[in-house]
């Protein structure tokens, strides 16, 4: 054989290269083996069961809430069931071209505009990056089946059976029901919120939010087998959801029923409580609101309107959260202050000419009516303003100057009673302090004035209080002295009715009073309501249950109507329930607050009530 000596040999360094190029192609046909190997061998049984799991959706079942009853066992708060249409965010069109055709078709069969649409999914995705968004809550039938049979046509588009809050008995007790929606983001990290996932609804306001976690149940879900382009092949194992506890209140629904007619849709709220144990058999404010409206994705453009001022701030729960001027209503409070504080005696007499002229200030009763030489007792039954004008002058300037401040504290006013009800508000009892600070902050025209104790004596000026609080005031008076907490819930029961969980009254703060003090003040309250010249007593004359009560009338300034109050304390003289009366623009306490007290009283007591228009002749309020 002969070879060319001309042809080329392999250097070292053309050796070198195809060996390193040789190995480095081997390493790589190695660890792709190797991978091979790991992924088949290996790791094969997990990953058969994460295909496996592809081909399986897990679909959430919702979970009833607890019903609500009142303490008869009749429903306040009940379930309904709806169809609600959804979208999931990872299923949608990525194409925004095809993304607005989809929610131009949803728009066409679920009568909303296009730009809605687009916008609530916005939102809740921001909210909720990772969970659905709900389109329309409460579809009808006929237009879920629609979608679900062009499903193609539909993408990402989502049918869910969800259990919608009913409310039977619409406005009345609006405000202590409370309304249920969306968890928020922020709620999501709170431990009360534990378990709940993202789209869930839970309890945003009253009873609803105070005990969310014993009406809201457990989510069920159903596991369903899909091919390949998503559809459902057969349900494999469903996992039932756990419906959520029933909630007895301690509510009298007739009661609660009584307060609203007697509110006759005028800006105001009631109270109605056991003055022993904190009970409230009955609280509401007007105007009230259809909480079913929040049993669907409420819209933005309705929520304003309910929470608008110019409406009259449905949304405000006026028997926790109003704050007012009392008026005469807080006369006993300045009585209770100073017999307590050694500034009288009951039978201390007191001149009232009509007015009285502090610093340059003349303070008159209402349409300046004398009523002469007074004791307490009498003060109170026609209301002198004079004689707690006196008062409040001499407690400004006893001891530390804070003797009304620290007895109406005491009693729970300017402070929040804590009922089961969330956002309560604290009020506002002023004092020297108060006002020279926001005086020195440029706030306010003045400092502190002995007039300022002055008004406070009879429930004017700066003062803010809600009815609750008189509430508790007077209850404290009625029982011999103890604060009690106003509550709404009673107990927690299974579906059968039985109970898991009792709510026991919490421990009353006791005052120190001296019994003849409550006792004087009971019977000038009595005397208001029964006695010839009472401010009350043509309100209740024929009333057959005794009643002691406390008319209020409370400037609010120039061109604004007066607030009316009024509250009651029956049976004298043994005080079972307060009543705590008021309204924004009633004029009166006698006119409008006492007369809505005895209509709600008549229910509390099953008997009638038939009050006469009152109009004071000899000014008192």
């Amino acid at each position: 054989m002969y070879l060319d000596s001309r042809s080329p040999t392999i250097t070292p360094q053309l050796a070198l290269r195809v060996a390193i190029i040789g190995g480095i192609a081997l390493m790589m046909f190695g660890a792709i083996l190797f991978r091979l190997w790991y992924l088949q061998i290996l790791s094969g049984d997990r990953y058969l069961a994460e295909a496996n799991d592809n081909r399986v959706r897990e679909i959430k079942v919702d979970a009833p809430r607890g019903k609500i009853i009142d303490r008869e066992g009749r429903i306040l708060v009940d379930n309904r069931v709806g169809l609600a249409v959804n979208v999931t965010p990872n299923k949608l069109p990525h194409n925004q071209r095809l993304k607005t055709e989809l929610y131009a078709r949803l728009a066409d069969v679920l009568s909303l505009s296009r730009t809605e649409i687009r916008t609530s999914v916005r939102e809740q995705l921001r909210a909720l990056p990772f969970s659905t968004a709900t389109v329309k809550q409460d579809v009808k039938l006929p237009v879920v089946q629609y979608i679900l049979e062009n499903q193609e046509r539909f993408p990402g588009v989502t049918v869910e059976r969800v259990f919608l809050r009913s409310y039977p008995r619409r406005t009345v007790g609006a405000h202590l029901f409370g309304t249920v929606g969306e968890v928020t983001a922020s709620q999501l990290r709170q431990e009360r919120y534990r378990g709940v996932a993202g789209g869930d609804r839970v309890g945003q306001s009253g009873v609803e939010y105070t005990y969310d976690r014993f009406v809201r149940g457990i989510d069920g879900a159903s596991r369903v087998q899909v091919d390949a382009l998503g559809k459902a092949r057969g349900e494999l194992r469903v996992r039932p959801p756990k419906p959520g506890n029933e909630l007895r209140l301690t509510i009298d629904l007739d009661v609660q029923e009584a307060g609203q007619r007697a509110l006759a849709g005028s800006r105001g709220a009631f109270v109605v409580m056991d003055v022993k144990n904190g009970e409230v058999r009955a609280l509401g404010s007007s105007p009230s609101f259809d909480p079913n409206i929040f049993a669907k994705v409420i819209k933005q453009a309705d929520y304003d309107r309910l929470a608008a001022v110019e409406n009259g701030a449905p949304l405000a729960n006026r028997a926790t959260q109003g704050l007012y001027p009392t008026g005469s209503t807080f006369k006993p409070v300045t009585a209770l202050a100073a017999l307590e504080a050694g500034l009288i005696e009951p039978a201390t007499p007191i001149y009232d000419g009509g007015s009285l002229k502090v610093g340059g200030v003349e303070f008159k009763n209402a349409r300046g009516t004398k009523f002469g030489t007074l004791s307490l007792r009498r003060a109170l039954a026609v209301s002198s303003d004079v004689f707690f004008y006196r008062l409040g002058l001499e407690a400004n300037s006893a001891g530390d100057g804070h003797t009304l401040q620290r007895w109406a504290t005491r009693l729970g006013l300017g402070r929040t009673t804590g009922i089961d009800l969330p956002a309560e508000s604290a009020g506002l009892v002023p004092s020297p302090e108060w006002r020279n600070r926001l005086f020195r902050k440029g706030l306010i025209d003045r400092p502190w004035t002995e007039g300022d104790n002055i008004n406070l004596a009879v429930g004017q000026g700066d003062v803010q209080i809600n009815p609750l609080q008189m509430a508790v005031a007077y209850a404290a008076i009625a029982n011999g002295g103890y604060i009690v907490q106003p509550r709404l819930g009673q107990r927690i029961e299974d579906a059968d009715g039985r109970a898991l969980q009792e709510f026991e009254a919490s421990t009353r703060r006791k005052l120190k009073l001296a019994p003849k003090n409550l006792q004087v003040i009971l019977d000038g309250l009595r005397q208001a309501a029964a006695s010839p010249g009472g401010t009350s007593e043509p309100v209740f004359k024929g009333f057959p249950i005794p009643v002691a009560g406390k008319t209020g009338t409370a400037e609010k300034g120039i061109g604004r109507a007066d607030q009316s109050w009024y509250v009651a304390l029956a049976p004298y003289p043994r005080p079972r329930y307060v009543v705590a009366v008021t309204f924004e623009q009633g004029g009166f306490g006698a006119e409008t607050a006492a007369p809505a007290a005895c209509r709600i009283l008549g229910s509390v007591f099953d008997v009638k009530c038939r009050p006469k228009k009152v109009i004071p002749s000899n000014g008192a309020d």
